[in-house]
């Protein structure tokens, strides 16, 4: 467990910018770590591209789906690694062989099928990743669906080697939104015409 704020809670305006030993560790994942951190200081509002499969692996799905597998992983399971949104899907850090171990799980298990639209970047891929400074978001109406759209950290990475999540523990919290979503007394974590980035997630609960 690792939070190097000093806040006990993540809160959204609190979590949006990398910390020092998160960007370092972002940064890992490249061959010329330096350069990317020397990028990163000359422009911290600019996302970035990183490969994936050597610090982490990447499972992205929709937003929504996203939101419940958050909620499944802060409240009932071990918490989460950095997790992003970008253009409308939701992007969570995995231990890597995470992407090509993930599929396969998802098959086998019953409720597999029911989880929507899930793509495993592992070696090999790459993503984009949102900025490690989120700098100053304009708050007039025609700039709402803009800022929803962009790149940004819900949960933003602040330690140099932080915990993520293996492919057992997605696949649980993918069965378990499901099952939540197939219910009939769904608890929605999202609040209607707001920020889906408000949720509170408490870090120190991280293992």
């Amino acid at each position: 467990m690792s939070n190097t704020q000093s806040s006990s809670t993540c809160l959204a305006q609190d979590i949006s910018d990398v910390t020092a030993e998160g960007a370092a560790w972002l940064a890992s994942a490249e061959t010329y770590p330096r350069s990317t951190l020397a990028h990163w200081r000359a422009r911290p509002t600019a996302p970035a591209v990183l490969p994936c499969g050597s610090a982490f692996d990447v499972v992205s799905v929709p937003a929504v789906f996203g939101r419940r597998m958050l909620d499944r992983l802060w409240d009932e399971g071990p918490g989460s690694g950095p997790v992003a949104a970008h253009r409308g899907r939701m992007l969570l850090f995995a231990a890597p062989g995470t992407a090509q171990r993930l599929p396969s799980l998802l098959e086998w298990e019953e409720w597999g099928s029911a989880v929507p639209g899930v793509l495993c970047h592992g070696t090999g891929d790459a993503v984009t990743v949102p900025p490690v400074t989120a700098g100053h978001r304009e708050s007039h109406p025609e700039s709402h669906l803009e800022n929803h759209l962009e790149s940004r950290w819900l949960v933003a990475p602040d330690a140099r080697h932080p915990w993520l999540p293996g492919p057992e523990v997605v696949l649980w919290a993918c069965v378990r939104a499901a099952r939540a979503a197939a219910g009939s007394a769904v608890r929605i974590s999202i609040f209607p015409g707001g920020d889906q980035s408000a949720k509170v997630y408490d870090v120190t609960r991280r293992r």
